[in-house]
């Protein structure tokens, strides 16, 4: 009879891995499981080897920024629903950098691709939603706009998970976004106040600047 898998045995490897990956720790059979209470022959069992560790690792990411979508309250404006799908986005880069890090490895296969681009159809929704509502011009492409507004917010995570900047850096995205959304048409006083809505939940401390710093802390 099969053995039964379990779910958190699959969760603390892959966490293991995750923190090995942050410490420049070499990844073996043997130094995942060092510590986990399992033994190697748990590493084929949820994965099938290590090669299946990088996969799985890297389509975590994707998975647990899928669920904080999901659970977002989609708001009346269309534009504050764009940012805000974004802003979830970089929550779940700044709660799993070391995951965020591997998502974007293009030399790891992703055990499901689909998924993975689900997670942008999210934003490519919403960038819709502002055009039907007539915030940015009839002209615009959704899918472009989509992209834009992850760019930005992917570029600034980029320099934060990297330890480039801190996260003060963050407070840029609000111009940064603006700036984008109305040179697709919106009126930017409203798409200002859009965006502040969105971003909220990104908000760097009071009283610090959108200056970059080299700070980590």
């Amino acid at each position: 009879m099969a053995r039964r898998k379990d779910p958190a045995v699959r969760t603390l490897l892959l966490e293991r891995a995750a923190r090995m990956l942050r410490d420049r720790e070499p990844i073996t059979l043997r130094s995942l499981v060092e510590g986990t209470g399992v033994s190697t022959m748990a590493v084929y069992t949820y994965f099938g080897g290590i090669d299946g560790v990088w996969r799985a690792l890297r389509q975590e990411g994707f998975t647990r920024l899928a669920a904080r979508l999901e659970a977002l309250v989609v708001p009346a404006d269309p534009v504050e629903d764009l940012v805000a799908g974004v802003a979830a986005y970089a929550v779940n880069a700044l709660e799993h950098p070391d995951l965020y890090r591997v998502m974007f490895d293009a030399t790891v296969e992703l055990e499901d691709i689909d998924a993975a681009e689900a997670t942008l159809g999210y934003l490519v929704r919403a960038a819709h939603r502002c055009r039907d509502a007539g915030r940015i011009g009839a002209d615009v492409d959704p899918a472009r706009l989509g992209t834009d507004v992850w760019t930005v917010c992917h570029g600034i995570l980029s320099l934060i998970v990297s330890r480039v900047a801190s996260r003060r850096t963050l407070a840029s995205g609000i111009h940064l976004l603006t700036a984008v959304i109305v040179a697709a048409g919106d009126d930017p006083a409203l798409c200002r106040r859009s965006v502040e809505a969105g971003w909220i939940a990104l908000r760097p401390p009071q009283g610090s600047t959108a200056t970059a710093s080299t700070s980590t802390r």
